[in-house]
């Protein structure tokens, strides 16, 4: 039956050109919130994990990107720093899949299973979707880029991303460098030792981990900068191909938003590195 509601979604969007929207958990998450239980509201910031499938019309190069858009762990900018990207990945040939994560909002596990669950999904029905299982990427925006780069580097083996792309992330829960608010949304205000360490993402790079693309604006002043480049010092010194892009002005938080001057630069960029393996 679920296949079935598959297929016809893949074909109603091949007829409709319209994304395909499938929701997380239909047996109930394994990872549970404050919100288990409530009524999803958009306004209370109680979402519903879901994800919407964009599948290329025209060229299919069998690649894909599940987007993790940011928010601080308090909110999700999924239209600037997800949706708005359809039409850019599409005319690459590439899929993208844009996640609706939950917030942790009590449980720190939360946000990383709704991860593990949509890549077990992208995974279990590449084939319908003409993805190839082998090729799927996580992408992620400020605090989206934290949890992007927490798959990078605590995914469980069978759910391997085959490369990550990072934009302004938050990388640590070092207090001397990280965004304060993230942290506390994500691990609380008086974290322990051991729960700082292990979201720190710097410190859990290995030899197998993906390659990487990250970009951000030096000017930055609600991440700092710091982030990044402990992070590409961690990928270079494991000799993981890496590119690290840092533009002179632009903020924090630009998205896909025509207000952000290196816009095209930073989309030739990424295409330019997306096309080299």
């Amino acid at each position: 039956m679920l296949l079935a509601l598959f297929t016809f979604c893949v074909q109603n969007h091949a007829e409709s050109r319209q994304p395909i929207d499938i929701t997380l958990w239909g047996n109930g998450p394994v990872e549970k919130n404050d919100d288990t239980g409530k009524a999803y509201d958009e306004n209370l910031k109680i979402y519903q994990p879901s994800m919407r499938i964009f599948l290329p019309e025209k060229k299919n190069t069998g690649r894909a990107i599940i987007m993790c858009p940011g928010g601080g762990y308090y909110s999700l900018s999924y239209e600037h720093e997800g949706y708005a990207y359809a039409n850019y990945f599409n005319h690459q040939g590439i899929t993208l899949i844009v996640l609706k994560y939950r917030m942790p909002h009590g449980n720190h596990k939360v946000p990383m299973s709704d991860v593990c669950e949509t890549m077990r999904i992208v995974k279990t029905h590449a084939n319908e979707w003409g993805i190839n299982p082998d090729d799927i990427g996580i992408m992620g925006f400020s605090a989206g880029g934290h949890l992007a780069s927490t798959f990078a580097t605590h995914y469980p083996p069978e759910l391997r991303p085959a490369f990550q792309i990072l934009i302004y992330p938050v990388i640590s829960m070092d207090s001397a460098i990280t965004h304060q608010g993230s942290r506390e949304n994500l691990i609380g205000k008086n974290p322990n030792s051991q729960l700082i360490d292990y979201y720190s993402n710097e410190k859990h790079v290995d030899a197998e981990s993906p390659r990487a693309f990250i970009a951000l604006s030096g000017d930055d002043t609600a991440v700092p900068v710091e982030n990044s480049i402990r992070y590409y010092t961690a990928l270079h010194q494991h000799n993981i191909p890496a590119a690290l892009h840092i533009y002179p002005t632009g903020g924090h938080g630009w998205g896909y938003d025509e207000s952000f001057r290196f816009k095209k630069a930073v989309h030739d960029e990424l295409a330019d590195w997306l096309r080299s393996f």
